[in-house]
């Protein structure tokens, strides 16, 4: 059970920590709340209700046929480390470890399942909605996108303040290795989710654009892949993004010499998270009740969570060490994030010039396309970058100035960044609501006018989108930096000598990982949108009145076709991930490993951030043509633009959002086997 120490710094005792898992309880209410009203809107048609019911029965097939695999993946994992934790000393690897890694485990799958099924029942209700007016879509999208935001915070404070109420203890330092197991967990399925879920997005993606769009000149139908990588795959990763960032500054707190300074370093950011989740429902109602546009709606709910968190923050700090030096890092957290959201709107939202750069390129071709979106996609890597590193240099030196150390200061940056994680996963998730929401309205034969509302709020779901993958990117850094320092001291790392040949050798093949990995699940991509488009073309040859709309295409085989493939090929990235790291500690020594961690951080966020700008850009330069601009649909154009969104679908939702995830799943790998490595 939580156990404090004596001679705290303040008022705040190791049981304030209870805060959290009520904190998470209250949002797992508030979601019962928004799901409860997303049900009880109209749901329209009967036609309306049928291409619905469509979409659930092929989006819950592929997860049920996803998460069958990650059991066994789940139960073998866990008896290994249960069979490690009985093998060997305590200091090593703990038995409960197994316990808390399948509770991470089973969190971020619960995540993703109420998530899917939400939004694939706000769909059709957006649709009716914006029958009536943008502000009613709007209001029905937000709301299913807001409950697996408030789902994701729910269950990971929950979980996590659960498993260290049962098993931590801030005067036993292998009690944290049981929390670990919590994040590794999460962190497993997450990668997983991701790389599966974007396998089969892109591919039916790739195939509605290419065989659809450009060959048959029909609209795109590719509504099951939106909420399988969108909405369950998002939620997994955000969910391990949110934890793996409070774990690691647990863990950098739980291993500070003070036992008073030790007990406010786990209280603080676990206090922290739970303020983010009562900011992000005052957010989310102002943004249910707000009439002016959807993009300032969006933007003022984010703002408003973001300040209301920062005052909340203050009081913690306060509370818990009796002084406000860490403030500063916290700070420094949530303005990089919000500023890195802010700059992959300015890349990414065809409201500014990049975007219309790229559509412009596309009159002379799809190559000058592809050439112009690289571009935009590499020059959008610095700026976020450079606040990453001011954050980091900021949060540090405070941390170190405050007492608790530098790095604790940068982990608690992380948090900060993450703190409003729920109102993130609100803004991000409904992108994909509205998209089906347009697929609906366009095989329904809807009215023009409804076709027109959602597919404005689609436009602005890819803009929120890459901003859900810029913060889930940057707060990547700062949390694999504290990952790692909390893995050097548990491995007995006092210094890393770039001198020495086998960390050299573990710093390339760090850099060289992220690019293996992005080249994988892009490959996989195209194996499987090959077999897509393929039978996209038979069923367009062979079913008579198909193209004309007057015949339903066969579904159950495309859905078929797209879960296979994903679940083949998902393994190998999946298993690289988390056997990398043990085969270079055990063959190569610590050394090499910390080297293959730094390696894998500094080029990992680089690519994550150029294929997840790149791909976004594509997208809405593709969206800008199709809403009438530079001639509008069915020109060579408008052809060009689509040859450069297929190249970015599995950029933007496969590659890049999966490398953030392969970064901090490789760290906390390492941590949790850090004894062993000595």
């Amino acid at each position: 059970m939580w156990r404090a120490s004596k001679g705290a710094l303040s008022v705040v005792t190791l049981e304030w920590a209870y805060i959290a898992p009520i904190a998470g309880i209250l949002a797992l209410i508030f979601t019962v709340f928004l799901r409860s009203w997303v049900l009880r809107q109209d749901p329209g048609s009967e036609d309306m209700q049928e291409v619905s019911h469509a979409i659930e029965l092929g989006s819950m097939a592929f997860l049920r046929r996803e998460y069958t695999a990650l059991v066994a993946f789940v139960v073998v994992v866990a008896v290994i480390i249960a069979i490690a934790g009985f093998l060997t000393p305590r200091e090593i690897v703990r038995p409960e470890t197994a316990i808390a890694f399948v509770c991470g485990a089973a969190t971020s799958g619960l995540a993703g399942y109420i998530g899917m099924r939400t939004a694939t029942k706000a769909n059709v209700r957006t649709t009716n909605a914006a029958k009536h007016s943008t502000g009613s879509a709007l209001r029905v999208a937000f709301s299913g996108g807001a409950t697996m935001g408030m789902t994701v915070v729910g269950l990971g404070l929950l979980g996590l303040g659960l498993i260290y109420g049962l098993f931590g203890d801030v005067k036993d330092a292998t009690s944290f290795g049981v929390v670990n197991g919590f994040a590794f967990g999460a962190s497993s399925i997450a990668l997983f989710a991701r790389v599966g879920g974007g396998i089969y997005t892109k591919a039916a993606d790739i195939g509605a654009d290419i065989v659809g769009k450009v060959e048959a000149g029909i609209p795109e139908a590719d509504n099951v892949g939106d909420n399988v990588g969108d909405v369950a795959g998002m939620g997994a990763d955000l969910f391990e993004s949110f934890v793996g960032s409070i774990v690691a500054a647990m863990a950098v707190g739980a291993m500070l010499p003070d036992p008073s300074k030790a007990e406010a370093g786990i209280v603080v950011p676990l206090l922290i998270s739970a303020v983010g989740v009562f900011a992000s429902m005052l957010s989310i109602v102002v943004v249910r009740n707000s009439r002016t546009d959807p993009a300032t709606s969006l933007r003022l709910g984010s703002l408003i969570s973001s300040v209301l968190t920062l005052a909340g923050s203050l009081v913690v700090i306060k509370l818990s060490t009796g002084g406000y030096g860490l403030f500063l890092p916290v700070v420094s957290g949530i303005v990089a994030g919000y500023a890195i959201g802010l700059l992959s709107e300015l890349y990414t939202s065809s409201d500014y010039e990049s975007v219309r750069k790229i559509a412009e390129s596309s009159r002379t071709g799809a190559a000058t396309n592809v050439i112009e979106g690289l571009a935009i996609g590499m020059k959008s890597s610095a700026i976020p970058v450079l606040l990453v590193a001011v954050a980091i240099l900021i949060s540090y030196k405070f941390g170190d100035a405050s007492g608790f150390g530098g790095l604790y200061g940068v982990a608690l940056s992380a948090v900060g960044m993450l703190s409003t994680t729920s109102m993130t996963v609100a803004v991000d998730a409904y992108g994909p609501i509205a998209d089906n929401a347009g697929g609906i309205a366009q095989m329904t034969n809807q009215p023009e006018e409804v076709r027109q509302t959602t597919d404005a709020l689609d436009s602005l779901g890819n803009t929120t989108a890459a901003l859900g993958k810029g913060l889930a990117i940057g707060s990547a850094a700062l949390t694999a930096l504290a990952l790692f320092s909390a893995f050097s001291q548990a491995a007995g790392l006092t210094v890393i000598d770039l001198m020495r040949p086998e960390v050299i050798a573990g710093l390339f093949l760090g850099g060289m990982l992220p690019f293996l990995f992005s080249s994988l699940t892009m490959e996989a991509v195209g194996v499987t949108a090959l077999h897509m488009v393929d039978e996209v073309r038979r069923q367009f040859r062979e079913i008579a009145g198909l193209v004309e709309g007057k015949a339903l295409p066969d579904y159950a085989r495309c859905v078929d076709i797209a879960t296979l493939g994903a679940l083949r090929q998902m393994v190998f990235p999946g298993l690289l991930a988390v056997t990398a790291p043990l085969i270079t500690g055990f063959v190569l020594g610590k050394g090499a490993l910390a080297g293959m961690l730094a390696g894998s951080t500094v080029t990992g966020i680089l690519l994550a951030l150029t294929l997840a700008n790149a791909g976004g850009a594509w997208d809405n330069a593709k969206k800008y043509i199709e809403a009438g601009n530079l001639g509008g649909k069915g020109t060579r154009v408008h052809a060009a633009a689509v040859i450069g969104d297929t190249v970015g679908d599995p950029c933007k939702d496969a590659a890049g959002p999966s490398i953030n995830i392969l970064i901090k799943l490789m760290s906390i790998v390492a941590l949790v086997f850090a004894s062993a490595f000595r």
